[in-house]
């Protein structure tokens, strides 16, 4: 199907869901949101004929609560993604079924295994996601589904009830606004407002297919979707200065209008990696200055795995430029929950090679040997989550093979096969590490890549020459 036209859209559709990169703790995996809505649900809507509109996507003035409650209130259709079981989505969810007996559709990646009892009876519709993206069949598939059932529920007059508040409470009548009746009675303006009547009040009162504008600020504002492209762009030229300018600016701005609002997770974690990626005013203060953003996160017990990540990642850099041992300890606490919630290779192989570090570096003999042991296990099981990336993914091709999409897949493989590498390296089997290292640097995205790995191989060699097993007996050694 191809995108209507927006100009002959004929009513608006708002889109409920979480932005960017989000980790599902059900699965364990980060999915990428901002696929799902721009190569699948966007051109779904457009497809049907509607405006699309997702909450990044308002300009506005002041907090962003106000368009997103009147979009609830007067969307034509909204449509709901409840993956990863972001609460944000469910509350908003929540609200559409107390404000609307119809036009809300549900739908869901399919790693949500249970939906919560006030969801199950709801229709979901699923997708699978790839995590990085999504397949080019199933973006398809699932854009025909949707638009089909947009389609098939602007049709009729009134639509079948989609709300279990409604279907439950039976006589239950939707909420009304000020002068709703006199917004029925009177001839709707040129712009689509009725004459005297607010246009937010008079769209709650014309009912489903009426169209509904999107809330806007004056032209010149941005939308937090512009700023975030942006931020990526300065990320991808190496511009981490000026990515660091624009997500301060953003998170003044949402700190300014609500004060007392819990920080955002995803702003907080892009502005912790661009700050330590900045290294200004110096390598160690700018790693100082992204632990304290990080520690609004609250690490010590998040759950949150890119949380976790980051905060491994600057202590790690803060062990290598202090030697303070709470900084490695830190590190490693942090990647060993990463890696039990996520069950993933890089949290894995990092969680590793840190071990080895403090054994390297510990005074006591026996706790020198628990966490070199422990390395071997670790490594052991990194090996079997790369075997299985290896065995479950291929190259992207077809109509599939989008630039974007190869050189994703491309720098994914890297980096299991380089894994690989390590985790045989820090097994004692240079052959395999060898083989597998080699296979890695044949096809290696950018220079700076097999450089990283080298170095990392390198301090690993060191640390392993002098293995604290050697103290063992022949009959103890593991």
């Amino acid at each position: 199907m191809t995108s209507a036209n927006p100009e002959r859209a004929r009513g608006t559709c708002f889109v409920v869901m979480g932005f960017g990169k989000k980790t599902d703790f059900e699965s364990g995996r980060t999915l990428d949101l901002d696929k799902s809505y721009k190569n699948m649900i966007k051109p779904a809507v457009e497809a049907a004929s509607l405006q699309c509109i997702r909450a990044d996507e308002i300009v506005h003035s002041g907090l962003i609560d106000l368009p997103m409650y009147q979009q609830l209130l007067t969307a034509d259709v909204v449509v709901a993604d409840l993956s990863t079981s972001n609460k944000n989505a469910f509350y908003e969810l929540g609200v559409r079924h107390a404000l609307r007996p119809y036009t809300t559709v549900v739908i869901a990646e399919d790693g949500i295994k249970t939906f919560p009892f006030d969801v199950n009876h709801v229709v979901v519709r699923q997708y699978h996601h790839l995590g990085e993206d999504i397949g080019f069949e199933e973006v398809m598939r699932f854009r025909q589904e949707l638009t089909a059932a947009i389609v098939e529920i602007m049709k009729k007059h009134p639509p079948d009830k989609d709300s279990p508040v409604y279907t439950f409470l039976g006589e239950l009548a939707p909420p009304t606004l000020a002068a709703m009746r006199a917004a029925a009675e009177a001839p709707p303006s040129p712009g689509g407002a009725v004459r005297g009547v607010p246009q937010s009040e008079s769209l709650a009162a014309a009912g489903p297919g009426a169209a509904a504008p999107a809330f806007a600020a004056p032209a010149s504002g941005a939308t937090h979707s512009m700023i975030m492209q942006l931020v990526e762009e300065a990320q991808k030229r190496g511009d981490f200065v000026e990515a660091k300018r624009l997500l301060s600016g953003v998170r003044e701005e949402i700190k300014r209008e609500a004060p007392d609002r819990p920080e955002d997770p995803d702003i907080v974690q892009r502005l912790a990696l661009v700050t330590y990626k900045s290294e200004k005013p110096s390598r160690e203060a700018a790693l100082r200055d992204a632990r304290a953003l990080l520690a609004t996160l609250d690490p010590d017990t998040s759950n949150d795995t890119e949380t976790l990540g980051l905060w491994g990642a600057v202590h790690k850099r803060l062990w290598d430029e202090t030697r303070g041992s709470m900084y490695l300890d830190d590190a490693i606490r942090a990647y060993e929950r990463g890696f039990c919630l996520r069950n993933d290779y890089y949290n894995g192989i990092n969680f590793a090679y840190l071990l080895n570090v403090r054994a390297a570096n510990s005074a006591d003999p026996g706790a020198a040997i628990a966490d070199f042991v422990q390395a071997r296990r670790v490594r052991k099981e990194v090996l079997s989550i790369c075997d299985r990336w290896l065995g479950s993914n291929s190259a992207p091709d077809g109509q599939a093979a989008t630039p974007e999409a190869v050189e994703k897949y491309k720098e994914r493989r890297y980096w299991v096969l380089a894994t690989l590498g390590e985790a045989w390296w820090g097994l004692g089997d240079e052959t395999q590490a060898q083989k597998w290292l080699e296979e890695a640097y044949r096809d290696v995205p950018t220079p700076w890549m097999r450089k990283s790995t080298e170095e990392q191989i390198e301090k690993l060699t060191a640390l392993l020459e002098d293995s604290p097993l050697k103290y063992l007996s022949p009959a103890t050694s593991p």
